[in-house]
């Protein structure tokens, strides 16, 4: 094992397979990550030991699941240095986050000539949203240029953010590009202009330090399974005294206080989000992975993903007639690549790359406006985390060489 590196893939069950008869080389974390035998072992142990509804009961199982269940928030305030585990919510993912702020929080403030600024990088859940969004109250979307290279033009930014702004929805690093976004910056901008800054941090809490005291946003939102925990589990943060200013937007069991025949009150923030039964399995799950993450630490993981991107990245570019989008600097770069190689469709490529044992993502990654905007129909990205090494990055070379020689000769 090479020494700037370890290899952590031995926690993980399922990346010791072969797919068609080659070794597995997973390079698909961007889209979902895999998850370590303690999350599994954790999942395992819930359903094993203290299967029950949380909140409702007084019986010990019940007691075990609640104190499970409650003891994440807590892992999570300090995962992100939140102000209180109060401040923290359970969602099904990213999507339902930026979805809660746009319809609870944004649209009841947002009135025509308002703006709601935006990215070209952004993922259809920090778009779609805000067109809806703007689309109910008349305000305008916004979306803040790049430059060649894929990173937004800052120019630009201190020309887009001005006093009409209300709202600045960004990504804090690219699921395509494998940009980071200036967050920090931009939210003292916004913030001088009285705009509320939220933040899509599924490409970024998995993978790097993310304080939202620091960073002085108001919203961030990620998913569970980005970070090696279950799906269907996520998290919206939020200043509490913005949280409380929020409807639910679900309503009926968990989260009232008292019911009414004609009216209901709602329990404090942030139970009144979360009506009904919740993923309780998801949150333990995503417990042990927070407790994964803090074991091996930040640092390590940032430099897990910086020796495979130095290593992986001047290799793609040597290829003859592969284009890689976003920074072609390994040290302005996550572990996202994405690109296309000569004419070939992405899909094709990607199929012939699952064909070597190679997994990657094929198309517009949930991004069709940066896909018009870098005039491409789709990409082929390769996404690496800390379970991945130097092997899995050859072995994605060498068959990105052979699909190459088997579509312009024919052999393979």
């Amino acid at each position: 094992m090479d020494k700037q590196m370890n290899d952590y893939s031995k926690d993980f069950p399922i990346l010791h397979q072969t797919v068609n008869d080659e070794r597995l080389a997973y390079l698909d974390s961007a889209a979902t990550a895999q998850k370590p035998k303690q999350v599994l072992d954790a999942l395992r142990h819930y359903y094993a030991y203290d299967n029950a509804n949380v909140h409702r009961g007084v019986h010990t199982l019940a007691q075990r699941a609640t104190d499970q269940f409650e003891a994440v928030r807590v892992k999570v305030q300090k995962l992100i240095n939140a102000k209180s585990e109060r401040e923290i919510v359970y969602t099904k993912g990213t999507t339902e986050g930026l979805n809660w702020v746009a319809a609870s929080f944004a649209t009841p403030r947002l009135k025509a000539g308002d703006e709601v600024v935006v990215s070209y990088l952004e993922h259809h859940s920090n778009l779609v949203p805000w067109q809806v969004a703007c689309q109910k109250t008349g305000a305008k979307l916004v979306y803040l240029k790049l430059n060649a290279d894929g990173t937004l033009d800052l120019d630009d930014v201190a020309q887009k953010i001005n006093a009409k702004t209300k709202i600045v929805s960004l990504a804090q690093a690219s699921n395509v590009l494998g940009v980071v976004n200036p967050i920090k910056e931009i939210a003292q901008l916004a913030h001088q202009y009285g705009a509320y800054m939220v933040v899509d941090g599924a490409q970024s809490v998995p993978h790097m330090q993310v304080d939202v005291q620091d960073l002085d946003i108001d919203f961030l939102a990620f998913s569970g399974h980005k970070m090696m925990g279950p799906t269907g589990i996520g998290i919206l943060w939020g200043r509490f005294d913005l949280l409380e200013q929020m409807a639910p937007l679900e309503y009926g069991g968990e989260m009232i206080d008292f019911v009414d025949l004609e009216r209901s009150t709602y329990k404090e923030v942030p139970w009144k989000f979360e009506g009904g039964t919740q993923n309780i399995a998801g949150v333990i799950g995503l417990g042990s992975a927070i407790d994964y993450l803090n074991q091996i630490g930040y640092p390590a993981i940032q430099k897990q993903e910086q020796a495979l991107v130095a290593y992986t990245l001047p290799k793609l570019l040597a290829i003859d007639g592969l284009e890689v989008y976003g920074p072609h600097d390994s040290n302005r770069h996550t572990g996202v690549i994405s690109f296309n190689l000569d004419h070939l469709h992405p899909h094709d490529l990607a199929t012939a790359l699952d064909m070597e044992g190679v997994a990657v993502r094929a198309g517009h990654h949930c991004a069709q406006p940066l896909m018009k905007y870098l005039n491409v129909a789709a990409t082929a990205r390769a996404s690496f985390y800390l379970y991945n090494t130097k092997a899995d990055a050859d072995q994605l070379i060498e068959a990105i060489v052979k699909a190459k020689e088997f579509f312009s000769n024919g052999t393979f």
